[in-house]
């Protein structure tokens, strides 16, 4: 239950041999009669833990020591003093200017707050320290525990291609490759062409989908291994590359594992990582609907023999390619707790982040194999600050942030809350949404709701397609690869068509909208108002200012309505029977419309013809409305058909041309330029590379020409469709 409401406080809290505690009525009680226990017990494993991250992952961990009785110390940069993690913290330290580089990677910083603060322990979360020897080995003769993996097995599963080498003595499958590092963009064409397209090309160290790129020709593979290598370079300080073969057409699955300091390891089933962009997950699931039981046990085994084989202690995961013939390839192994940790604890009933503290406690696994199954099924989506179009970073403040409705099958992982900002110092990552049910089905109706209750403004952001994409036939069917959204959304994703039930629930809905707002505003200006009636000549229609519990529906309540969604325009009969409900005909068919959702709410929860439809209204203005329905955003215009009719005489504003510029798809920092003024350019060729929110982006004119002046250098921070070059 705990686990089920995201670590909080509601029933049984039990786990591994704890004294049960009886259900009360208030969480807040619970939580304090759970914090009296273990306060006095002396098994709590250490006092104060400091979190070397920030964002959705430090509160994370800090909701497992809380609940276990355990103090936290927050670290943040200048521009994360008022984050989420920093208040949820009971004491914070700041560690520097906002790059990530003098603050969150400045290891003398954070060593000196845990001296400062006393803290007996460091959980790094995942990215910026969580996988450096250095930092382990600094923390440990600094007198403090590393929550994490020992230093040996850090450096042999972080490396690459030695965790290639140790893999095959191990006896796990492997992927054809070079176990050598890749001298340069020569020596990576030379060593693709010996392996066969297509080939991977990664960095060595780090993981998260950072320094990878996939190459099908030479070109591919010079351009490649310059990008991978200056992302290597900046996300993790080591621009070393690896080359080996790209399966394709792959799954990407992936064997959680637990191990403590006693010899004891266990596997905790798979998750199913195959939809990414960008080398990046972005849903995941637990189990696979591709596993089998049999799969499954050999998956794990092999992972749990790879983590023995480099004496391996904490949590971890073991990533695999698997193919259409479900042989599975070992990718690599991430000496951390992963982003998608959620779903695994989902299905076992198992707090990975607990697991990881009591074993850096030197504490025995109390879980054998045998007592590990699998509860149901839990999908997790991403949530990113991007443009799904072009699946680019957005910056910006959160001006509203609504969260769906949490429940124990409803879990949101965040660091962020209204008013927020996201910049361009640090991952795009807004939340990780979490749903559990009984089967698949059941875990993705609940998903479906969550996105469509999800509110976000103020950012682009990609609920839209997370939303398509879960109710894709293909993902639906459980057909899905590593290559799902190249192949499904290959010039990104605009929006979906929506079938003509939804697109009646959407005029619908915007009629009762437009009606209850005019009705509204003779209430607000406590007068009588006087409406000339758009479907009879001459009829005067009066609405009185009257309170919403004596509510009469006007003499002549007809309305005859044009709307516009897009470039589409539909006529429309509506009347209005009450503030909360109008009949409304549309498309050829009358429905009964209402909703007892506020008007200043941008949650609209809407019955049409007994059919219940969430639908948000993130804008209006006039007669203008911007409504989300099924995650896609729709322009919506509703008028009477004599205001439509005059407004086309309203002049048109005309585009003015302006001259060709190649323009910052998003803010940034210049990483390169490669043309000066006077040299020809062609469609494609690079011009410059633009870096934001650790990924970086090779930029095109997208036409041939000449460069007739550069406005940037190496080094500059530019804004989104800031001018960068002009050609002529």
């Amino acid at each position: 239950s705990a686990l089920r409401e995201g670590m909080s406080f509601f029933g049984v809290l039990s786990t591994f041999g704890r004294p049960s505690l009886l259900l009360v009525a208030e969480k807040e009680a619970a939580f304090r009669l759970w914090r009296r226990w273990q306060s006095s017990n002396p098994d709590k494993p250490f006092e104060k833990i400091l979190i070397a991250n920030r964002g959705e992952i430090a509160c994370r961990v800090m909701k497992t020591c809380k609940r276990l009785g355990i103090r936290t110390v927050a670290v943040h940069s200048d521009v994360d003093g008022n984050a989420l993690h920093s208040q949820m913290a009971d004491e914070r330290v700041c560690i520097g200017p906002a790059p990530s580089s003098e603050s969150y990677l400045n290891m003398d910083a954070i060593l000196e707050a845990v001296k400062s603060t006393g803290a007996q322990a460091v959980h790094p979360g995942y990215g910026f320290l969580s996988e450096n020897t250095v930092f382990a080995d600094k923390l440990t003769k600094a007198g403090a525990v590393f929550i994490g993996p020992g230093a040996g097995a850090i450096e042999a599963m972080g490396d690459k291609i030695q965790s290639k080498k140790i893999a095959r003595k191990a006896q796990v499958n492997m992927i054809p490759g070079v176990d050598a590092v890749v001298k340069d963009a020569d020596d990576a064409v030379r060593l693709a062409n010996e392996i066969g397209y297509p080939v991977m090309l990664k960095a060595s160290a780090g993981g998260g989908g950072k320094g990878m790129r996939i190459a099908w020709n030479d070109q591919e593979t010079r351009d490649g291994f310059h990008l991978a290598s200056q992302e290597a370079k900046s996300g993790f300080g080591d621009d070393r590359l690896l080359i080996e073969r790209y399966v394709d057409g792959a799954r990407h699955i992936e064997v959680q594992v637990l191990a403590d300091s006693h010899g004891n390891a266990i596997y905790l089933n798979e998750r199913e990582c195959s939809i990414q962009r960008r080398n990046q997950k972005v849903i995941e699931e637990a189990p696979s609907p591709f596993v089998d039981p049999e799969m499954r046990m050999a998956m794990g085994q092999q992972a749990v023999q790879l983590a023995k084989a480099v004496d391996y202690v904490s949590a971890g995961t073991v990533e695999f390619l698997v193919d259409s013939q479900k042989r599975f390839y070992f990718l690599e192994m991430n000496t951390r707790l992963q982003v998608e940790h959620p779903i695994t604890e989902y299905i076992t009933g198992i707090d990975l982040v607990e697991q990881m503290i009591r074993i850096a406690a030197g504490r025995k696994l109390e879980i054998r194999q045998k007592d590990v199954g699998i509860d149901g099924w839990a999908v997790e989506c991403r949530v990113y600050s991007e443009d799904p179009k072009r699946f680019l970073p957005s910056i910006g403040r959160l001006s509203t942030y609504l969260e769906p409705e949490k429940s124990p099958h409803v879990r949101v992982e965040t660091g962020i809350f209204e008013g927020s900002q996201i910049s361009i110092y640090y991952d795009p990552l807004i939340s990780k949404l979490v749903t559990h049910g009984e089967d698949r089905n059941d875990a993705l109706k609940r998903m479906t709701t969550a996105l469509d209750q999800y509110v976000i403004k103020g950012v682009k952001h990609n609920v839209p397609i997370l939303r398509a994409m879960l109710t894709h036939p293909r993902f639906v069917s459980g057909d899905i690869t590593t290559k799902f959204i190249a192949e499904e959304y290959p010039e990104g994703f605009s929006g979906i068509q929506l079938t003509e039930r939804q697109e009646k629930e959407l005029l619908a809905t915007a009629c009762l909208l437009h009606l209850r707002r005019q009705w509204r505003a003779t209430q607000f200006q406590n007068i009588d108002r006087c409406f000339r009636s758009p479907t009879v000549s001459g009829a005067a229609l009066y609405l009185f200012s009257t309170p919403r519990d004596s509510f009469s529906p006007p003499l002549m309540s007809e309305y005859h309505l044009r709307i516009k969604v897009g470039d589409s325009v539909h006529e429309a009969t509506a009347r209005l029977n009450d503030f909360d409900e109008i009949l409304v005909t549309v498309l050829g068919e009358e429905l009964i419309v209402s909703s007892e959702s506020p008007l200043s709410s941008p949650l609209l929860e809407v019955n049409v013809s007994d059919v219940d439809v969430t639908i948000q209204c993130l804008e209006r203005v006039g007669h203008n409305y911007k409504l989300v329905h099924h995650g896609t955003a729709f322009d919506v215009s509703v008028l009477s058909v004599a205001e439509a009719e005059l407004i086309d005489y309203m002049p048109k504003k005309t585009e003015v041309e302006s001259f060709q510029f190649v323009k910052a798809p998003m803010p940034g920092k210049i990483v390169e330029v490669f043309v000066t003024e006077g040299k020809e350019v062609t469609s494609t060729t690079p011009v410059c590379i633009i870096e934001a929110m650790k990924a970086q982006t090779i930029l095109t004119p997208g036409c041939d020409g000449k460069v007739k002046k550069v406005f940037v250098e190496p080094g500059q921070f530019v804004q989104e469709d800031e001018n960068l070059i002009e050609l002529e």
